[in-house]
Formats: C-alpha cells, sequence, structure tokens
C-alpha cells in the first residue's frame, strides 16, 4: 500500500533505534517532515547521519518539565507516535518494588500524556484534525509472568487510546495503539533469537515466527494515512493469531 505524507509533519519517540528508527526513515521517504525524538544523542547523531533531512530531538522523556517544553518549540504536528517504551528486568509480581513499576509507567504512559497533551492542542487549534499512534503490546491484554509493571503500563497505554480516541475524535483526531507480539529488532534478536527462550513463545503463534520490524511499521503507516480515515480508538493486534491461542502450559498438556 503506497503512502503519500508529502505535507505532512510527524514527531516519533523513540526513533534512535528499532521500530521507532525505522518508522521516521519509512514516513521521510514518503515525503513526512519527522521530527526524531531520543534519550541517546549517539543514537540521534546516526539517524541524522543516514538521512539529514530528520529533525532530531534530544530529550530524557522522564523529564516532564524539559519534554514538555523542547515540545511546545516543535510548532504544528499532522502525526504524533508515542513509539519509546522502557522494559526493566523482569522479576516476579511479590518481589516486585514501586520504583520499578513507577519507572516504567513515567515512560511508557505518562510521556505519552504529556507529549499527546501538547500536540493534541496543536491540532485542535490549527483546526485540521490529525492522527496519534500509541505503541503497545499484546501484554497490554494479556498477562506474563514476571513483568507486572510492563503489563500495566501497556494496558494504561491501551485505555489511554480509548481516552483519547473518545476527546479528541470530535475533532477529527485519530488516535490508535498497535500492540505487536516479540518483534525482532536487534534487540528482539538479541533476546528471542535463542530457541531455548523462543521456543515457548512461538509455540503460541499459530503463524510460527516472531513479528517483523516492517510489519509493525507498515501497520502504524496504515493507522496515521488517510486510508484509516474512519478508525478511531482501535487496539490492534499484530501478533499472527497469538491472542486466539492458548497458554502453553494447557497446549503442551493437550499434546501430550
Amino acid at each position: 500500500m503506497p503512502f503519500d505524507f508529502s505535507g505532512k509533519r510527524a514527531l516519533v519517540t523513540g526513533a534512535g533505534r528499532g521500530i521507532g528508527r525505522d518508522l521516521a526513515k519509512a514516513l521521510a521517504a514518503a515525503g513526512a517532515s519527522v521530527y526524531a525524538l531520543s534519550a541517546t544523542k549517539k543514537n540521534l547523531d546516526s539517524l541524522k547521519e543516514e538521512i539529514p533531512s530528520i529533525h532530531v530531538i534530544h530529550v530524557d522523556l522522564n523529564d516532564w518539565k524539559a519534554t514538555r517544553t523542547v515540545a511546545e518549540t516543535v510548532g504544528h504536528i499532522d502525526f504524533l507516535v508515542n513509539n519509546a517504551a522502557y522494559s526493566p528486568e523482569w522479576c516476579p509480581f511479590v518481589d516486585t518494588t514501586r520504583e520499578n513499576i513507577q519507572g516504567v509507567l513515567d515512560v511508557n504512559v505518562m510521556a505519552a500524556v504529556n507529549l499527546s497533551q501538547v500536540f493534541g492542542k496543536k491540532m485542535i487549534e490549527k483546526g485540521k484534525g490529525g492522527a496519534i499512534v500509541n505503541v503497545s503490546s499484546i501484554n497490554g491484554v494479556r498477562a506474563m509472568p514476571g513483568c507486572v509493571g510492563y503489563n500495566l503500563s501497556k494496558a494504561a497505554l491501551d485505555m489511554l487510546t480509548k481516552q483519547m480516541a473518545l476527546e479528541l475524535g470530535p475533532y477529527n483526531i485519530r488516535t490508535n495503539s498497535v500492540n505487536p507480539t516479540v518483534v525482532m529488532t536487534d534487540m528482539g534478536r538479541e533476546h528471542w533469537g535463542k530457541p531455548e527462550k523462543s521456543e515457548g513463545l512461538l509455540i503460541q503463534i499459530p503463524m510460527g515466527r516472531f513479528a517483523e520490524v516492517r510489519e509493525v511499521v507498515e501497520t502504524i503507516m496504515f493507522l496515521l494515512s488517510d486510508h484509516a480515515s474512519m478508525v478511531n480508538g482501535v487496539v490492534l493486534p499484530v501478533e499472527g493469531g497469538q491472542l486466539c491461542n492458548i497458554p502453553v502450559p494447557f497446549y503442551k498438556a493437550y499434546k501430550e
């Protein structure tokens, strides 16, 4: 599906690597003026070197005031993609600390609230609508052991998506989320590329594989585009049917 975003302005968080980086490049290739935000300067420098037309923003989303101050200087944008995310070391629920959970919520939820407020207001004032995509996870709709903070944050992000769709929809501002399974970014391949780690998850996915970055990027591009002009408030799984399947222990017992 071809995308033409000529004349559009887009901001992508977590754009230094992974999904965010590839999305920023795809948006630029489709003609958009792209603002790439990351807390890691070296990643932004390499992105700028690769695609000189991209505007880079170096800011830590944990800093509410600094993020808001920088966002106010950007001006109007048509597309906002809240992609930045943090996932701490896995820990059993009963041992998970308040700091662990709060740290995840600050980046995965509150940063999205912060930027969506700033740019949502700008979209309303401009009066030409817009589109926002929150990058969530299937962990927001299905529990997984050891990552209560991450799961809570993605469930909250999904509800934020629906709340924003409800309140911004009357201004022709659409808000949706994408909810991938494991995505084969460099980090994804490093962590899930080993069969002893991936087998338990892959057995749940009817398509028998994890998602490629391109498949998530193109889904986001669709949701931003006019092809999705009546799509609002959707929590869209990108997971090869994983949510249709039964938990691994039950599956193994059934097979035996």
